[in-house]
């Protein structure tokens, strides 16, 4: 597993070569000033949809040339776990000590992404009515509440209330955080219900930088409407959206033995379920408490199995139901890698963020080869489709095309020469946003 190494040392102008290399490396290291770690790895989080890559921010508070510093093992512990680990989220890891170094790959600089800046951080501590009021007006978006405990404030503050209010009757979306290290805001107090009534949103375990950050990059697209900005963050609260209850809760009283057994039983019979395309044993499975992300004795999820068969209903199902579409059975292969002989399947999966591992592009080249030279298009296209490289070559260094021509598949010759010219023409453009 190779990780890609970005050092924010300057602003460039140049096109995000994180989306750039996005497919060429396993995971990311971002060097990173410790003050606003915090924030850029909250808002990255949001900015970097669909991530399926391990994402690693780290720093140092002494930096590392001196002799007593915390950089080094800061250092090798991201690249560790870029490089070795699939975590598909931006991380801060703690301190680790490895005996082993990685050098850099490659040296990028980053961009910036134009956000919301129309927003404001309040505290309750030491309030005063009339910066609050002012914090509230036009043009703020977006205001991030701290408040104390499980998300309370003073529910006798009339003045207080009524301004929320009419803050947000004027389409100001209010987040609701708590001062606490930990736990998260809830309802369960007058004085925290006091605020929802309001129409301030709570924000359950945020964190007040993940808040800030959120509400900044939900604010900044022009494309949702202010409803669905204000519904995304309704998002962060399971029950709040479905009135159910935790599924652990289902099994509290189930004892360990049996636990035992239904988590060992789980993963074939899922995986029987996706092969046989049965939707509703699946659901069953789920509501029982079962991982849909479970691996079976080779490392296959029920996508992987699903992706195989080509049953599309059934992948989008687990797709909606939270499996992962980044997941490698033992021999490294990815859900997609299972799919390439089914159109449908390989379109919803690269939509939901898919695509070819390092371990599937192994032998690319020579089974492009091995297509062209038996002149099957449809095969080609597939590969195509899943974000393989048609010009790579195989074990005798030539590539499908040169194939094609040696072995007069018109068919075929068209259709690499077809992609091979739009290939070029997205070059001459340069890359998009």
């Amino acid at each position: 597993c190779y990780p890609l190494f970005i050092s924010i040392d300057k602003i460039s102008s140049e096109p995000s070569l994180l989306q750039e290399h996005y497919e060429k490396y396993d995971g990311f290291v971002i060097l990173h000033g410790t003050d606003t770690m915090a924030y850029t790895a909250s808002a990255l989080s949001f900015m970097c949809e669909n991530l399926g890559k391990t994402v690693v921010l780290t720093g140092s508070q002494v930096p590392i040339y001196e002799l007593q510093n915390d950089g080094r093992a800061n250092l090798l512990g991201a690249l560790l776990f870029a490089g070795q680990f699939v975590i598909p989220e931006v991380c801060l890891p703690v301190k680790t000590i490895s005996t082993a170094t990685l050098l850099p790959l490659a040296r990028t600089h980053t961009y910036i992404l134009k956000i919301s800046g129309r927003i404001s951080f309040i505290s309750l501590f030491c309030l005063v009515f009339k910066q609050v009021k002012a914090f509230l007006q036009p043009p703020i978006e977006g205001i991030v509440l701290e408040t104390y405990g499980s998300g309370n404030a003073p529910n006798s503050r009339e003045d207080l209330l009524e301004e929320l209010k009419r803050a947000t009757e004027r389409k100001v979306v209010i987040l609701n955080c708590t001062q606490c290290l930990r736990g998260s805001v809830k309802k369960v107090y007058a004085t925290g219900q006091t605020l929802a009534d309001v129409g301030v949103i709570p924000g359950c375990d945020m964190t007040p930088e993940a808040a800030l950050t959120k509400l900044s990059y939900t604010l900044s697209k022009s494309e949702l409407s202010w409803e669905e900005k204000r519904r995304s963050f309704y998002d962060l609260d399971f029950n709040h959206i479905t009135g159910k209850a935790d599924i652990k809760s289902l099994f509290l009283f189930v004892s360990q033995e049996l636990e035992a057994v239904r988590d060992a039983l789980i993963p074939p019979l899922a995986c029987a379920a996706a092969k046989l395309g049965d939707i509703d044993a699946l659901r069953a499975i789920a509501e029982m408490g079962g991982n849909l992300s479970c691996e079976d004795y080779d490392g296959r999820t029920p996508l992987h199995v699903a992706a195989s068969e080509g049953h599309l209903p059934l992948v989008e199902y687990l797709l909606t139901s939270g499996a992962t579409v980044y997941a490698r059975d033992r021999y490294g292969s990815t859900p997609l890698m299972n799919a390439i002989q089914h159109i449908q399947v390989i379109n919803l999966l690269r939509e939901t963020g898919a695509h070819l591992s390092s371990h599937d592009l192994e032998n690319t080249g020579t089974m492009l080869c091995s297509l062209a030279a038996k002149g099957d298009v449809d095969g080609l296209y597939a590969w195509y489709l899943a974000g393989a490289d048609l010009e790579q070559t195989g074990y005798d260094g030539k590539n499908a095309l040169q194939v094609a021509k040696a072995t007069g598949h018109k068919e075929v010759l068209d259709f690499l020469r077809q992609k091979q010219q739009k290939k070029v023409r997205l070059r001459f453009q340069g890359p998009g946003f």
